[in-house]
């Protein structure tokens, strides 16, 4: 399973993200948009927004969430 989360450094939301995944022993690539344009770029293209954080697991977007909504989320995922 690929697991990637688009994040900005100042962004309570995706300390929020990070500190769940963590939680959950979830493993995933941290891309930071702020310091890399290209991940930026791809953020947009993939969430059609700007907001962080943007998490992509195997293709499946979630874009500006809070925890409540990764988890939600994340057992809709399992259910597939």
């Amino acid at each position: 399973m690929s697991i990637r989360l688009f994040i900005k450094p100042y962004c309570p939301w995706c300390h929020r993200a990070e500190h769940w995944l963590k939680q959950h022993g979830i493993r995933y690539e941290t891309l930071d948009v702020i310091s890399d344009p290209e991940a930026y770029d791809e953020m947009i293209e993939l969430s059609g927004q700007s907001l962080a954080p943007v998490i992509d697991v195997d293709g499946e977007i979630l874009a500006d969430f809070g925890p409540e909504e990764l988890s939600k989320f994340w057992e809709e995922l399992k259910v597939k």
